[in-house]
């Protein structure tokens, strides 16, 4: 993109967010009406609202039932039709997620981002786009917000003003609120795809080769540690999710997870989750302590779906006391980096290792990594494979084999031009794997232009 086009790009969206900014917030005629209503409904409601005992239908009776006295009492002049519309429309936010609702029923939206009184932003297509959506006021997005946090058990106020949770569906909800939201109360809601991407599903929309994604899948088979490593929203947990169906049906996998997103197909699948602390601040359970417990239940693969701190050790000392084959993700921008921050966590694990020593059972116990990024045109593709070879020295050595080459520009749906390509290094890998009887193909690893494998 040009440089006047991409002012005349940031222009457009800042008249955009002025536009909503001035807007006048009283062009329906109902709008006012609906605002008191609303008000009153709350407070004839209060803790009742958020009452996760009380079935949705008993609440929604209840509702109609108040939101009527109001009406009643406001003696506003509506047809049948409108009272209906109104207590309708009052229901959903008061009982669902107000404004949100439409966006979260959107099944080509990936995120939900409302940003105090600045809008509702969501993610479609791996871009954010700004919605006409928005919250009456802080108090409603606040009241959604903990209605949201209520059923799933949770709770957020002042002295506990940040929540990390999961819905029943899977979707992860963070929300933050004043003191610590300086500008308001600030949700963010990542949905739960609940059609899974497959292998196939991912080599369609691009993100892999057939031919890489088969490599890949051999290595599963063929039992070799993976490590998925990427930004945030690169699409790091579906990729695992589709590596892990190549993991055979007699295989018993022990899944742990921060929050469960793994929707694994085999029939031997044991599923952990961590847990937070509860209000008093006890019986908090990590992914570590997970980690520890899952060697006791006679796994044959582990998949930790993030390592973020100390449980990196005990992962890494499990693949290393044969269970070869297991698979996690983190988050970093280029495979080396990724070996870096895997220092690092294991370091937080609070035992005195020298760093050789934890670069040795790192060297021995990951064979891949898989690099994915989202690229400026909202897909999400795997721009690196490399492999760990071994330790030179006091360093860990790695050899590249596929990497992504950018082409010139973008074809007309927008989406850039680049492909992965071999860089004609043959891996040690392709040993490894002929022990499991996998052969894989011989020009698999030849570069483009007939750049020999060596």
């Amino acid at each position: 993109m040009r440089l006047g086009d991409r002012l005349k790009a940031v222009e457009g969206t800042r008249g955009v967010l002025e536009g909503r900014l001035a807007a006048p917030r009283g062009r329906d005629p109902l709008e006012s009406i609906k605002a008191r209503s609303q008000e009153a409904l709350f407070a004839r409601l209060g803790a009742r609202a958020n009452d996760p005992d009380l079935a949705e239908d008993e609440l929604r009776k209840l509702a109609v039932t108040e939101l009527a006295k109001v009406l009643a009492d406001e003696e506003i002049p509506l047809t049948a039709e409108e009272q209906r519309e109104l207590v309708d429309e009052i229901s959903a936010d008061v009982l669902g997620y107000g404004p949100l609702q439409p966006y979260l029923a959107d099944p080509s939206i990936t995120e939900v981002m409302a940003n105090s009184l600045d809008g509702i932003w969501v993610e479609r297509a791996g871009k954010l786009e700004l919605t006409p959506g928005q919250f009456a006021s802080e108090a409603h997005l606040r009241r959604v917000i903990e209605r949201i946090v209520s059923t799933v058990g949770r709770r957020i106020d002042e002295s506990q003003p940040m929540v990390d949770a999961r819905l029943p569906d899977g979707s992860r909800v963070n929300a933050v609120i004043p003191p610590l939201a300086v500008d308001g109360p600030s949700l963010t809601i990542r949905k739960f795809a609940k059609d899974i991407y497959s292998a196939h599903d991912l080599v369609e929309i691009g993100t892999a080769t057939p031919e890489v994604m088969a490599l890949l899948g051999a290595c599963v088979e063929g039992r070799l540690s993976i490590l998925i490593s990427g930004g945030t929203g690169t699409g790091k947990t579906t990729f695992l999710n589709a590596l892990s169906s190549f993991i055979p049906h007699d295989e018993r996998i022990v899944t742990i997870e921060d929050a469960v997103e793994l929707q694994l197909d085999q029939r031997h699948v044991v599923r952990l989750e961590c847990r937070p602390r509860n209000i008093e601040g006890r019986g908090e359970i990590t992914s570590r302590d997970l980690v520890r417990n899952s060697l006791r239940m006679r796994p044959d693969r582990i998949i930790v779906g993030e390592v973020r701190g100390g449980e990196a050790l005990d992962m890494l000392q499990a693949m290393n006391t044969g269970h070869e084959g297991s698979l996690s993700t983190l988050h970093a921008n280029t495979p080396r980096d990724a070996l870096a921050r895997l220092e690092t966590m294991v370091l937080m694990a609070g035992l005195d290792l020298p760093l050789r020593a934890i670069r040795e059972q790192t060297a021995s116990a990951i064979d891949l990594i898989v690099h994915l990024s989202r690229l400026r045109d909202g897909t999400r593709r795997i721009t690196q494979i490399a492999e760990v070879v071994g330790m030179e020295g006091d360093l860990i050595t790695m050899n590249t084999i596929f990497d992504f080459a950018f082409g010139h520009g973008a074809d007309d749906a927008g989406r850039l031009h680049g492909e992965l390509r071999a860089t004609g290094i043959r891996p040690k890998l392709s040993d490894r794997l002929l022990e499991h009887g996998i052969e894989l193909p011989a020009d698999l690893f030849v570069a483009p232009g007939g750049g020999r494998s060596r």
